[in-house]
This record gives structure tokens, sequence and C-alpha cells, in this order.
């Protein structure tokens, strides 16, 4: 081709691209306003608009538009047009997880150039989350005591989604790179195909045979290939300019172009009926794909019709086309209500999620549920569905916010809850030293009730950090139970000897049951006194069978009865054997506590005495016959004999203590003569 010719062709298909982006005005079959008369193609200037038909002319134009730009995509790749059957899912409502999956799907199941817009989609919202997750772990990390600077998350989905999406990259960069070169070739071979269109015009030959060449252009054009995009609609535009002047010249030969206007007008009205019933399509998108497929036909592969033709033909096709335009509007439109419903499910939502962030709770348990609430309410915000692309990323930013301040309140309350629990845990601390220092101890009665109460001490402390809380809690009960098993196993020890005690008492209870009085009351009496002191000098028996006492004293006082011996001398006789244990065991301590018993004990019978005379006086005029009064005199007659059997009892027991301090003076007298000697 000379250079010349492809120059000017190239100078062309600049002049229609610098076309395209400012007359508004532009036709499918590439017509623009002011176009000079021998380059009309094939869409016939419109009539002039009035006011009433801007609009319409405006919306059939963005349609066209549109279906321009996606014919113009697929034209780089057939395989381009299988995007439309790949969906495109509700990535919003999608999990981090969830998204990385959906592309790592993509990715290796479908071709890297259908998926571009999907990828973006995943990428879009997996950033957004990604980011409102890796914030809210940086204000964990910074309300537990970290440093910002110092943080850093390793996330095993972010690097799983990273490998993921490079692959993506490194495949589309590929495949992009493998066909700028083939894009590049076709367009070349194009713009030569064009030039011998030109070029036909002016051969001098046969016009047969001229016919017969530009089949034979139309074909290898048909065949040539994809090309850019960029350059896909000012190719085409300057190859039907070309093709229409073409047709021009064959005026010479009319029956031939008469025949190529008819079949392509009949395979026009074919796409105006396909297009028209379109209008019936239920699925929105198949019915706009189809439409796309049917303006590609029309501009690739059908030619031109007869002038007289081309107006309303073409005015068929595009009042089909601005039909199924206007249903779209019309779905955006109850799709924008839908998106305004789910921007106003999300501001409740956003709401909600304020109020709990003022209103955070002071306790662990009600926290945890807080927080649940909020996980829940975040899903429902995805699951709202899309809001309108204007206040997208406002909406976002204050449920971002919103989210932000129930972590920040939550985690000032958890950082509060961590003071307080150091300083349980300090509290834990101080009664584990305390109980280990004990466990050895043994002081029993003192050691026991102390150990009893750091024990309910410690129960009333609050938690402590997790990490500590098994560990001193271990301790804590090691050195208790420690201590509690030396008291238990003294304690069994004491009680196998109360038991063998038990059997001594039972023994001697027995023995006693089977005495018989001999008439010796003397030698009747040292014989009782002579079990009252072995029953006196067994030890004590288990607590649950110490009534085995009141059975021997029982008996006791059947057979005093039978000897005709008073009860204050049955006592005393009975005390006499707890005198000699005293003498015996010669303790100053236990003495003296049985002084004191007794001195208690004496006033207690004076006070009754005392309170029971004083009742006595309210019967003044009663009859000594009253019961009331009986049984006043009676009781008192009681307590006064206890009164002189505690007394008597006080009196041996200053005997016996005044014996033992005179055997101790002489003794000690004995011991200064011998040191003196």
């Amino acid at each position: 081709m000379p250079k010349e010719k492809e120059q000017e062709l190239q100078e062309q298909v600049v002049e229609n691209a610098e076309m395209e982006a400012t007359e508004k005005n532009l036709s499918e079959s590439g017509e623009v306003t002011d176009t000079p008369k021998d380059e009309i193609t094939e869409n016939p200037e419109s009539p002039k608009e009035d006011g009433n038909l801007k609009n319409d002319t405006a919306k059939e134009d963005k349609a066209i538009e549109e279906i321009e730009e996606n014919n113009a995509e697929d034209a780089e790749d057939t395989d381009n047009h299988h995007r439309h059957r790949i969906p495109i899912l509700d990535y919003h409502s999608m999990s981090i997880e969830n998204l990385t999956g959906e592309l790592q799907k993509l990715v290796k199941n479908e071709k890297v150039q259908a998926i571009k817009k999907h990828v973006e989609g995943i990428k879009y919202e997996f950033d957004l989350k990604f980011q409102e997750f890796i914030d809210h772990k940086k204000e964990d990390f910074i309300a537990n005591g970290g440093n910002e600077i110092d943080f850093r998350y390793n996330s095993v989905t972010k690097r799983q989604f990273n490998e993921v999406y490079t692959e993506y990259r490194e495949k589309r960069n590929q495949y992009y790179k493998n066909l700028e070169r083939n894009l590049k070739e076709n367009l070349a071979n194009r713009l030569a195909l064009i030039e011998q269109l030109k070029g036909l015009i002016n051969v001098e030959e046969d016009i047969n045979t001229t016919y017969k060449n530009f089949k034979d252009l139309q074909e290898q054009w048909r065949n040539a290939g994809p090309i850019p995009r960029t350059d896909y609609n000012n190719v085409w535009r300057t190859y039907h300019h070309h093709i229409e002047i073409f047709y021009d010249f064959l005026h010479i030969n009319r029956e031939l172009r008469d025949l190529d206007f008819k079949h392509n007008l009949e395979e026009k009205q074919k796409l105006v009926v396909r297009a028209e019933a379109l209008a019936q399509e239920p699925d929105l998108g198949k019915a706009f794909r189809e439409l796309q497929t049917l303006h590609k036909i029309w501009k690739e592969d059908v030619g031109p019709v007869g002038k007289e033709h081309r107006e309303q033909i073409w005015e068929l096709f595009s009042n089909a086309t601005k039909v199924l335009h206007q249903r779209r509007q019309e779905y955006y439109k109850d799709l924008d209500k839908i998106h305004e419903q789910n921007l106003v499910k999300k501001h409740e939502i956003i709401a909600a999620i304020l109020n709990i962030s003022e209103h955070v709770a002071d306790n662990h348990r009600a926290l945890q549920l807080q927080m649940k609430q909020i996980e829940e309410l975040r899903n429902s915000f995805f699951k709202a569905g899309k809001v309108p692309q204007k206040v997208n990323e406002k909406t976002w930013a204050e449920f971002k916010e919103a989210v932000r301040k129930f972590n920040r309140n939550k985690n000032a309350f958890y950082k509060n809850l961590k003071k307080d629990q150091q300083d349980n845990l300090d509290k834990k601390r101080e009664l584990l030293k305390l109980a280990v220092s004990l466990k050895d101890s043994e002081d029993w009665d003192t050691t026991t009730q102390e150990m009893k109460r750091i024990q309910s001490e410690w129960k009333k402390i609050g938690h402590v950090p997790r990490k500590y809380s098994d560990k001193i809690w271990k301790e804590f009960k090691s050195a208790c139970n420690h201590y509690f098993d030396r008291l238990h196993a003294l304690k069994n020890q004491a009680h196998a000897a109360e038991t063998e005690n038990l059997a001594q008492k039972e023994a001697c209870l027995e023995r006693l049951k089977a005495f018989q009085l001999s008439g010796k009351r003397e030698e009747d009496l040292s014989t009782i006194k002579g079990f009252i002191e072995e029953w006196k000098g067994i030890g004590r028996v288990p607590f649950n069978k110490k009534n085995i006492t009141q059975k021997f004293n029982k008996i006791l006082d059947a057979i005093f009865k039978k000897l005709d011996v008073g009860r204050q001398e049955s006592e005393l006789l009975k005390y006499g054997n707890k005198i000699q244990q005293l003498a015996k065991a010669d303790n100053n301590r236990a003495i003296s506590n049985e002084r004191t018993f007794i001195r208690r004990k004496i006033a207690e019978s004076d006070n009754e005495i005392r309170q029971l005379e004083n009742n006595l006086q309210f019967f003044s005029n009663a009859s000594e016959d009253n019961p009331l009064v009986q049984d006043v005199i009676k009781r008192v007659e009681t307590h006064k004999q206890s009164l002189e059997t505690w007394k008597s009892k006080l009196k041996k027991l200053n005997i016996m203590e005044n014996s033992l301090n005179k055997e101790a003076e002489e003794n000690n007298a004995e011991t200064a003569n011998s040191e003196e000697e």
C-alpha cells in the first residue's frame, strides 16, 4: 500500500475518533453531523430535534453508546462474550474468607479476560472488610498495652487472597501481552483492506471483476480477526463509509447494487423483528445481551440498503432498541428504590450498633452478649444489600465508626477489668502466702479457724487474669488440702481411740447392769465407787455415742436409790472421782477452769432461786394448794438442792487444791533443806 494512502486512512481514523468524542448525535451506522455529502453513511441525518425529542434521542444514544462499548470490548476476543454468563454475586454480603474462596474459583475455572468486573468487585469488598478487621485488631492490641508502632498481624486469609490475586494479575498481564501483538497485526490488516477498498473505484477493469474483488475484500474483512477496542468503532465507521462510496460507484451496474441492497434489507428486517421480539423476553439481562448481538450483526455482517429505505429501517431498529432501553431504565429505577430501602435498613442497623456502643455493659457476661449482638448486626449490615452508589462510601464510614466506637468502649471496660483483676491477683497472692505459712502448723484450734477464714475470703475475691487463674488456684488448694489432710488424719487417729474407749465403756456399762447389791452398804458403795472411777478413767467416746454417759448415770441413780443414797450424796460420790483425776493430773489450769465452771453454776442457781422467790410474791393471796404455787415451790427446792451440791463440789475442789498446795510446800521445804545440808 502506498505510504501516502496509508497515512491518509490513518488520518481519517483519527478524525472519526475526534468526531465520536465531540458529537452526541452519533448513530449506530456512523453518521456524524456535518459529514460531507459524499461521505454520508447508511443512517441519514435525523430530522432537526425539537424540545420534545431531545430526551428520547439522548436516551437512545446512551443505549447505543453502551451497546457499542460492550461490542468493542467483545471484539478484542470472542471469549469476552462469555463474561455475561458468569453471575456477579452479592460480594457485599460475603465474609473475607468467602470472598477469597470465590476469587480462587473464578481464577481457576474461568478465562481471565472474562472476570475483570467480578475480580474488581471482590477486591473492593475484601479491602474494605479486611481494613475494618485489621483496625479492630489494632485497637485490641493498643487496649492491651501495646504500642501502635509495634502492631503486626499475620492473616492467613489475607496471604491466601494476595496469592490468588497475584496469580490473576499475572494471567491477565500475559493474556493482554499476547493479545496486544495479535490486535496490532489485525488492525494493520484491516487498514490495508480499507485501503484496497478505496482503490477499487480507481481501477480500470470490467465492473463484474471489480464487484468480485469487492466481495473478496468483504470476505477477507469478516475473517480479519479482532482489533483493539479503542480503534473498533472508528475503523468500522471508516469501513462502512467506503462501502457506501463503492455502492454509489456501482450506479453504472445498478442491477448488482440493487441485488445487494435487497438482500441487506431483508437481513435487516429480520434483525428488526428479532429486536422487537426482545420486548417480551422476561430475562432483561438476556434480552440486552441479545440486542447487543443484533447490533453487532447489523454493524459487522450486514451491508447497507438503498437510500430510500435507510431512514425507515434504522428507525424501526432504533425504536426496538429504545423500547428495551426504557425497560432497563425502569428496572434500574426499581433497583434504585430497593437500594434506598437497603439504605434505610443499614441506617437502622448503624443506629442499633451506636445504641449498644453508648450503653456498654459493666460486667463480662453481659458484655459478651453485646459482642454477640454486634456481630449479628454486622452480618445483617452486609446482608442488607447494596445502597445508592453516591452514599456507599459515607454509609460504610458511618458503619465502621459505629463498630469502632463499640470496640473502643469494650476495650476500655476490659482495660479497667484487667486492673481490677490484677488487684484481685495481688490479694489472692497474699492469701496464698498465708496458707503456705500455716499448712504445717500444729496449733489445730487456732489454725483451723484461720484456714477456714482465708478460704472464705478467697471466695469473695473476684476474677484474676486468666493466665494466672489456674496456677494460683492449684497452689492455694494444695496448701489448704495439705493442712486439712493432716487435720483429718489426726482426727481419724483420735476417732480410733474414741472407738476403743466406747468399747471399754460399753463393757463397763454391761458389768454395772449385772451388779447385784450384797446387802452390805459400805462394801456396795465401795464397789460402785470403783465403777465410777473406772468410767471416769476411760477417755472420750465418739460424739454421736456420748449418750452412753446418760445410760451409765441412770443405772447409778437406780442403784443409789436402792442404797438410800440422796441425790446430793450421789452427785458428790460421782464428783469425787473427778477430784481424784484433777489431783493426779496436777494441772493448775484445769483446776482453775473447773472452779470457774462451778462458780458459774452457783451463780446461775442463786439467780434462779431469787427469780422464783420473787415470782412467789405474785401469789401472796393464793392458796398453797394452787398447782402453780406448788410448782414454783418445788422448783425453788430443786435449785436449792442443786446449789448445795455445787457448793459442796467447790468445797471438795478447794480442799483438794489446798492439799496439793500444802504437799507442794512441803516438797519445796524438803528440797531447800537438802540444798542447805
